[in-house]
């Protein structure tokens, strides 16, 4: 096993979420994806959505629909779904949703706990941001529910006659949406339009050197096999990677680039991060997470 793959995974035990845990078990060790489930449900409240922190930069025990989509992703990740859990979270987003099917990434009910300085009203504004990630995944775990076509009625009106949005983190979202939308040419005519977009967006980091905040070509296509792999030239690819390995810190896990609210969400990210680092490295090649014979046994 690659020292350093063995070095993140020991971060994960030491300093992750049983989330992150179940979630590196499932990935690498053959678990089965029922314990990511368990864990996923500690964040369930009983209006069907999820919060209690379940995405760290905000403390909030109320639901919202960016730890929908948290809890969503947890579940694609460990390839796996309960969809009774999915449709009682449907429910919610639907009950929350503006009338034309979009939600927004928060309430203001945020505000009385905890949060990092950037989770301000700018969230509580229905979009992109976070409406096309959770359509997304929700096709991508085969949920039929009436929020879905509705949803992505939205997505497809915005990107139809609307500008595409100047921000990395909603075009990230709607390459979300199209990777798994079933209406497959459309999607890839329009994906030409986001990687246009995307190159001059704020919060884009294109230049591997650059160590500030931001999402990276890695953050676009994570997985050796992802349909936007292609958006970018195999030697960006590659620089990132080089980039994405020096990252890795004397503890073993990986840091990130932002104020979390406290101590406390400050290992939880990089928890997540470490582990969203290992499956990117592992995928390209760049790590090995298994034993490699040395000689005759």
């Amino acid at each position: 096993m690659d020292k350093r793959f063995a070095d993140g995974r020991d971060f994960i035990r030491r300093e992750g979420r049983l989330l992150e845990q179940r979630l590196f078990a499932t990935c690498f060790e053959g678990a089965p994806g029922a314990g990511v489930l368990d864990a996923v449900r500690g964040y369930r409240n009983d209006d069907g959505g999820f919060g209690h922190g379940l995405e760290p930069d905000k403390r909030c025990p109320a639901s919202l629909p960016i730890d929908v989509e948290c809890a969503l992703r947890a579940m694609a990740t460990a390839k796996t779904v309960d969809q009774a859990l999915v449709r009682d979270a449907c429910d919610y987003l639907t009950k929350v949703a503006a009338s034309d099917g979009a939600v927004p990434l928060a309430f203001p009910v945020i505000e009385d706990f905890p949060r990092a300085d950037h989770w301000t009203d700018w969230t509580y504004e229905p979009g992109l941001n976070p409406t096309a990630g959770i359509v997304g995944l929700l096709y991508e775990l085969g949920v039929e529910h009436p929020f879905v076509p509705a949803a992505a009625a939205y997505v497809w009106t915005t990107l139809d006659t609307v500008d595409l949005p100047t921000d990395a983190h909603a075009l990230s979202e709607v390459l979300g949406f199209l990777e798994h939308t079933p209406e497959r040419s459309r999607a890839i005519a329009a994906a030409d339009r986001v990687r246009d977009a995307l190159t001059t967006a704020s919060w884009f980091r294109l230049d591997p050197d650059d160590g500030g905040y931001g999402l990276s070509p890695l953050s676009v296509a994570p997985s050796a096999d992802s349909p936007w792999r292609g958006l970018f030239g195999e030697d960006v690819i590659q620089a990132h990677l080089d980039r994405l390995a020096r990252d890795q810190q004397d503890d073993g896990g990986w840091p990130v680039t932002w104020e979390p609210p406290g101590q406390a969400a400050l290992g939880e990210w990089r928890g997540i991060v470490t582990l969203g680092s290992l499956r990117t490295l592992v995928s390209y090649g760049r790590l090995s997470p298994v034993a490699v014979p040395t000689g005759p046994a």
